[in-house]
């Protein structure tokens, strides 16, 4: 009788931070990120300004990747192909009025990380990750603060592709401690987080332990 193949376990879900929109201090900022990241396990920092100039963008980036680095976490820019290849990110996120993938591609070189947003469309994240993307982000899953909700999927989004594409999706949109769970059970490899983090009550480091923790009893 022949074997049924054997699906190796997907990973543990990971936390995906994203900083704040404005970045009054970065010195000061590049201090509490470096106490964040020593909380716990991050898999990647996304330096997203909104509104910011180019000169803003690469101070930014120059200020953090280091000290996200330091912590062997990824270090990916927000909406700029062209920025991010010239300050020497890992990667880059688009959105679906940015740059397109193929022209993102081919300013940032063959081996960068590049991720899509797909909001509540399996057919953009399938376009996506037809066209190479490294990961697709639904979202937004919860109401959120950070940017204007249109889109809001229901969990069952992440299991379904978790069950027919192997490439990640990252859920973003509203996450706390106390939900990232929920979304980690439904097939979600990242959950990207910005204000639960940096407006904690407790701080940053607290919030990476707690996420960190909620994340880990899902595992």
């Amino acid at each position: 009788m022949a074997r049924e193949p054997v699906v190796p376990p997907r990973p543990p879900c990971r936390l995906y931070l994203i900083t704040p929109p404005a970045i009054a201090n970065l010195a000061a900022f590049a201090v509490d990120l470096d106490i964040a990241l020593a909380a716990g396990d991050v898999a990647a920092l996304q330096i997203r300004l909104k509104p910011a100039d180019d000169a803003a963008i690469l101070a930014a980036v120059e200020a953090l990747a280091p000290v996200a680095r330091a912590h062997d976490v990824a270090v990916i820019l927000n909406d700029r192909p062209d920025l991010a290849a010239r300050s020497g990110c890992d990667g880059v996120h688009l959105g679906q009025s940015d740059a397109s993938l193929a022209e993102a591609r081919r300013l940032i070189g063959p081996d960068a990380m590049i991720g899509v947003t797909c909001h509540d469309s399996r057919e953009l994240a399938m376009d996506a990750a037809e066209a190479g993307a490294d990961y697709v982000a639904f979202g937004a899953f919860f109401p959120t603060t950070t940017k204007e909700t249109v889109h809001q999927p229901e969990p069952e989004i992440l299991t379904i592709w978790q069950e027919t594409v192997e490439i990640p999706c990252v859920a973003i949109g509203g996450i706390t401690p106390g939900n990232a769970g929920d979304l980690a059970r439904a097939g979600a490899d990242f959950v990207a987080v910005s204000s639960a983090v940096w407006n904690d009550p407790e701080g940053p480091a607290a919030a990476v332990r707690a996420f960190n923790q909620a994340l880990a009893q899902n595992a």
